[in-house]
């Protein structure tokens, strides 16, 4: 079993900044996929940000240029740098990981085998 918590998140004014992080523990390669995915009420579950195995990334056109996916393999951790936040980005965030070997497009991962808990951030007018 893999555990990931993720942590960062909160309130900010538009245009803000945060920096959501997820560890990863337990029986976790540092080699899988992994991936950020938000949930609004009301609204589907959508793919944010996703990192492959080879280290390549990709994201969702909403937030490209603006959101940044990175991970420290020695450390566990992946995170996710958003910048000149909008109010739409206000969310559930989610960490996930998927397989080694994994696809992804438009920031979402093909497959996912564990997800964190969430953590929230609200970007007020």
């Amino acid at each position: 079993q893999v555990q990931l918590v993720e942590s960062g998140g909160g309130s900010v004014q538009a245009g803000g900044s945060l920096r959501l992080s997820c560890v990863a523990s337990g029986y976790f390669d540092n080699r899988d996929c992994m991936g950020w995915f938000r949930q609004a009420p009301g609204k589907e579950r959508e793919g944010v940000a996703a990192i492959k195995s080879d280290g390549s990334t990709n994201y969702a056109d909403s937030v490209k240029g603006r959101f940044t996916i990175s991970k420290d393999n020695a450390r566990n951790t992946l995170y996710l740098q958003m910048n000149s936040l909008k109010p739409e980005d206000t969310a559930m965030y989610y960490c996930a990981a998927g397989p080694v070997g994994c696809s992804a497009a438009a920031g979402r991962l093909s497959s996912v085998h564990y997800w964190g808990r969430g953590t929230q951030v609200t970007v007020s007018s």
